[in-house]
């Protein structure tokens, strides 16, 4: 094969980082894709020089702003000519914030970044990804989504401008997020197979959090809760091993449409029972993901919804669609 490029959004932290040196060392092409370029550009020569490759591009992109997503897309089509792994990373999930959080798009932030920009990056990047004779797209997904088991959980949809008068509660947001985005993947899977991109999720666990992002919290009690995770929580390198298997080794190369865990293993929708005891079961078993994510009608809801509120005018459709 000729060399492969891949895409790393968030690429400057956590496991962002640590799947940019992964795939470095085993000499692919990785471009990062993150938001602060200062941050990011010490970042960068510290994985050029560990890794001693040269081949490690840095790009900006706002992955909660549309017109800064569209950017990023136009540049990349200049610059490269296809596009082979896209790796949706960047998240936002800011432990403690209690105030209404909105996009450049005066949307929901939690939303706008860990959903409708992933998606309009992914449909942007399509048929650079299509020239790939082995595409590949990882969507970071999240423990989280396991909350769902309880049959009361739906995501919120109704508040994404914040019209409604309520609480911020950042982490149900985040959940709401992330079950959304896994549901776009299941979608994803089908409307790409015509293409042969391969599409999956990554249920990523409760991993340690960097000393950056700690001291970012405004909470005492967050901090604190961070630092004690952090004692029984692997590194970050472990979930990058995991990223780079599915989207490089041959035993991924035909699967579409899955969730797939931190221990490399394709996560099944729940078969147990509405009793207690099984109810309890499955929120432990990392196996089983809630049924809640095969709902089809919600699936489509979401891909209309993702569609609507990213698509382009016709002017933009010239220059970046």
């Amino acid at each position: 094969m000729s060399e492969r490029i891949v895409i790393i959004t968030g690429a400057n932290s956590g496991i962002g980082k640590a799947a940019t040196e992964k795939f470095a060392r085993a000499g692919y092409h990785v471009v990062m894709a993150c938001r602060n370029l200062e941050i990011s550009k010490q970042v960068q020569e510290e994985i050029k020089e560990v890794t001693g490759s040269s081949r490690v591009d840095l790009m900006q992109i706002d992955v909660s702003s549309f017109n800064s997503i569209r950017t990023f897309c136009s540049e990349f089509k200049n610059k490269y000519q296809k596009l082979d792994v896209l790796v949706n990373n960047a998240a936002y999930f800011n432990h403690g914030e209690k105030k209404f959080q909105l996009s450049n798009d005066n949307l929901e932030l939690t939303f706008a970044t860990n959903l409708f920009g992933p998606f309009l990056l992914t449909q942007l990047l399509v048929d650079e990804l299509a020239k790939s004779e082995d595409p590949r797209i990882l969507n970071a997904c999240t423990t989280n989504i396991r909350h769902f088991f309880d049959p009361k959980r739906e995501i919120e949809l109704d508040n994404l401008y914040g019209e409604k008068d309520e609480p911020y509660n950042v982490y149900k947001r985040y959940g709401d997020s992330k079950m959304a985005l896994l549901m776009t993947t299941i979608k994803m899977a089908d409307e790409y197979k015509n293409k042969n991109i391969k599409v999956n999720a990554i249920q990523i666990p409760a991993i340690k959090i960097s000393k950056r992002t700690i001291q970012k919290i405004d909470s005492v009690w967050w901090r604190t809760a961070a630092r004690i995770q952090n004692l029984f929580t692997p590194n970050p390198s472990t979930m990058a091993e995991t990223y780079f298997s599915i989207c490089t080794s041959k035993q991924w190369s035909d699967v579409t449409g899955k969730l797939i865990n931190d221990k490399v293993e394709v996560v099944q929708p729940s078969q147990y029972g509405a009793n207690g005891r099984d109810s309890i079961k499955q929120f432990f078993d990392k196996g089983v993901y809630p049924k809640y994510a095969d709902n089809k009608e919600m699936i489509e809801y979401i891909w209309e919804l993702c569609t609507e509120l990213t698509k382009c005018s016709k002017e933009e459709e010239i220059v970046f669609c």
